[in-house]
Order: C-alpha cells, then sequence, then structure tokens
C-alpha cells in the first residue's frame, strides 16, 4: 500500500480539514473558507494548497473551478518528480492585483540551484521590462522571506496584494521599484517577503 508523502504539520491539518468537509457536504472547500477555518489569509492558504497538490495528495479536477481539488487515495499517489515546480498563480507587474486561484505545474530539469525550494508565477503587466521581464513570462522564484536591497523580489503588501519589484529598504520601510522608467515605486511601511527571483522564461510565438 502506497503512503503519503511527508508533510508539514499545517498541511495535515489542511487535508484533514479537505476529509471532513467533503464528507459532511459532498463537495470539496473553496481557499476562502479554509482560510476561514484556520484564522489566515488566502496567500497563505494558497501556498499550502499548491504545495499538497506539487506532493499529489490534492488533485485539480480542472483549472479555473472554485471547487475542484479532491483528496487523492495514497495508493492512487504517484512517484513526485523533481522536474515539476508549481505554478500558483499570477503576479502583479504593474498595479498590485489579488492572487489567482488557479494553480498549475511546470516541468523544468537541471535549471534550478540543487536543493532549492522554487515554484513559478507568470507576470501580469509591464513594470519589469526594463529588466527583460514582460508580461506573460515565467518568473522562477527561490522561497525565502528576506532579501537583499537590490534584489527583485515577490512582495505581498499589507493588503494581501502581490507584486513583483526591485526591493530596496527605506527609513520609513520599504520602497519597491519597477524596471519601467514611465512607473513609479511603491512605498509601504510594511511587507511580507515569498520569494526572490532566480531567473524568468519566455514563450514566442502564438500563445494558446
Amino acid at each position: 500500500m502506497a503512503t503519503l508523502p511527508p508533510l508539514t504539520r499545517r498541511q495535515r491539518q489542511i487535508l484533514d480539514f479537505f476529509a471532513k468537509y467533503t464528507t459532511e457536504n459532498g463537495i470539496s472547500p473553496t481557499l476562502e473558507e479554509v482560510a476561514q477555518e484556520f484564522g489566515l489569509n488566502k496567500v497563505t492558504i494558497f501556498g499550502h494548497v499548491a504545495e499538497l497538490e506539487r506532493k499529489g495528495v490534492l488533485v485539480r479536477a480542472a483549472p479555473g473551478i472554485s471547487r475542484g481539488l479532491r483528496i487523492v487515495d495514497p495508493d492512487d499517489v504517484a512517484p513526485s518528480t523533481d522536474d515539476q515546480i508549481p505554478i500558483i498563480g499570477r503576479i502583479a507587474a504593474g498595479s498590485p492585483v489579488a492572487t489567482i486561484e488557479d494553480p498549475e505545474t511546470f516541468s523544468i530539469r537541471d535549471w534550478i540551484p540543487s536543493g532549492a525550494d522554487v515554484y513559478a508565477l507568470r507576470v501580469q503587466g509591464n513594470s519589469m521590462i526594463e529588466d527583460g521581464i514582460h508580461d506573460g513570462d515565467l518568473v522562477m522564484v527561490e522561497k525565502c522571506s528576506s532579501a537583499p536591497d537590490g534584489a527583485t523580489v515577490v512582495a505581498v503588501l499589507p493588503g494581501e496584494e502581490a507584486t513583483l519589484k526591485r526591493l530596496f529598504r527605506t527609513k520609513s520601510g520599504f520602497r519597491l521599484e519597477p524596471a519601467n522608467a514611465s512607473m513609479e515605486p511603491i512605498y509601504t511601511p510594511h511587507l511580507e517577503i515569498r520569494g526572490v527571483v532566480l531567473g524568468v522564461m519566455r514563450r514566442y510565438g502564438r500563445r494558446s
């Protein structure tokens, strides 16, 4: 009999909640309902759920369906692959936007540092074009909670909006600098760093 992959305490709690909710209601919970259950914001829950999908214990029936996640029977869990990382939503490269609830996966081999905890985000907007990051690109992000000045980071603002910008510290907080001369920086007293950009990938030609 197959066994579940190693889970963190929070991941186990979320998985147990999915099982209980589905048994009692006949449908799976939305991320908002999961967030309310644990008193966390949707961005945080989104990351946990994306990890559970990556580990193969939750599966999405179809993209864009809010109640489309279901628990995978342990006997059906396929061995994990090291060349898949989650695309956990969209990231603003213009005005900040809320993270979108539509995880995908992206296969990649021999591209990221060994042992790095990496995920992908699809860029939305053109605030980073002077750094070669364009609307529709995939940025590879190493998950971390701190970064040096000048690093391009995934930053979550106090309103739980996520944005991709260069990070600089100021006397009163932080400055998030776009790489686009036509756009203004964002000043904020507080933010949460969710990762540092390692690189960018772009698909040329027609997009589906």
